[in-house]
């Protein structure tokens, strides 16, 4: 099992493993933030046990947005951007929306917005669904990881590569 997940997070590193500029906050293709999803309505869905596939993110409206981290977040609605304001940090996914796993393992890569899990109030984003299993097999030792990680990643610039299993195109809506 040590040899299984030993190899699998080597292939992680591997496929991602070309540096692209990256700004304080990850930004995708769609040109916001979180790929252009609702970071605020995370807090309304029902969050699930771990081993079972979270809802969905909500998306968020091309004309409801706000700026913040150097990045264009996008909003269901306008109480949604309003909370936003009052309080970024507490909506703002952890590591600048990387992955998390990735960030525990030494990687900054991007996230898959559906792949997410809030613990202690915060919200941890992934990339695939293998990712999300070996994160939580221990969500509080990879917190702790990827905080010391992030130290000296956070100014490194993220590997390339698209998350598999995840299109951003179609987000934020119009």
């Amino acid at each position: 099992m040590l040899i299984k997940k030993f190899a699998a997070t080597a292939a992680f590193l591997t496929l991602f493993s070309g540096a692209a500029l990256a700004g304080p906050q990850f930004v995708d293709d769609s040109g916001f933030a979180v790929s252009g999803f609702d970071v605020v309505e995370y807090r309304n869905l029902k969050q699930v046990p771990v081993g079972q596939t979270q809802p969905q993110a909500v998306p968020g409206k091309a004309n409801i947005t706000a700026d913040y981290n150097g990045a264009k977040w996008a909003f269901a609605n306008e109480a949604n951007r309003d909370r936003f304001l009052k309080d970024p940090e507490k909506y703002a996914p952890a590591f600048d929306g990387h992955c998390a796993f990735g960030v525990s393992v030494g990687g900054k890569v991007q996230a898959n917005p559906h792949l997410w899990r809030i613990v202690d109030d915060k919200l941890y984003l992934n990339i695939t669904k293998n990712v999300v299993s070996q994160w939580e097999d221990d969500v509080s030792g990879n917190i702790t990881k990827a905080n010391s990680n992030w130290t000296d990643l956070e100014a490194k610039p993220q590997a390339t590569g698209d998350a598999p299993e995840f299109d951003s195109s179609g987000v934020p809506l119009s």
